[in-house]
């Protein structure tokens, strides 16, 4: 999940109050416009006086951002990585169960990462429907009590939903703490051991 802001929004001569939301790749703006902006496409993208100002195709968009300004220009300029985002470091254990991605694989490998079995530092998991959910309980199982699984899941498919995917990390004794956009067909979505089972994991 990108940063999200409530705020005044340009498009060439329309001015309105609306939501900006950063995500990996682009930026989305919601309000009386509904416009998805990919980085590539910015233009003569600056941050001047509190506002990030670009132009996208014909028009010139202004967003106030106040002090973020910057930082939101910073992330445009140099976006983070999916392995970036999925906090992969290296001397880190991990592994990859049912998701076939060998590009993936080879990412999580070069960034110095050790595949392992158990004690898991991230464990990235393939969910492709609703019943793969029911392997959530064991999985966390092989989590260090600081560990983290990450479920990779498709987006907007009746098979399996958010929703469905949070109620199985609660029912799993695990809380949801992040979003990423994995890639432009999958989402994942983070899952730690509480604080408080940590002691007992």
């Amino acid at each position: 999940m990108g940063n999200t802001r409530k705020t005044n929004i340009r498009i060439g001569a329309q001015q309105f109050e609306g939501e900006a939301l950063l995500e990996t790749s682009e930026l989305i703006v919601r309000g009386e416009k509904r416009v998805r902006i990919p980085f590539s496409e910015m233009k003569s993208l600056a941050a001047n006086d509190g506002a990030l100002v670009f132009r996208f195709r014909s028009d010139t968009i202004s967003i106030d951002l106040g002090d973020d300004a910057a930082k939101w220009l910073e992330k445009i300029r140099n976006p983070k990585s999916v392995i970036d985002k999925l906090g992969v470091k290296p001397g880190q254990k991990v592994a990859i169960i049912h998701f076939d991605d060998d590009a993936f694989a080879r990412d999580v490998e070069s960034r110095g990462a050790i595949f392992a079995k158990k004690n898991l530092d991230l464990l990235f998991f393939g969910a492709n429907t609703r019943a793969d959910l029911a392997r959530i309980a064991k999985l966390r199982e092989c989590l260090a009590p600081i560990g983290a699984l990450w479920i990779i899941r498709p987006k907007g498919v009746k098979e399996i939903t958010e929703s469905e995917t949070m109620a199985a990390g609660k029912a799993a004794g695990l809380v949801d703490v992040k979003v990423v956009r994995f890639s432009d067909t999958h989402t994942a979505e983070k899952f730690v051991i509480p604080l408080a089972s940590r002691a007992r994991s």
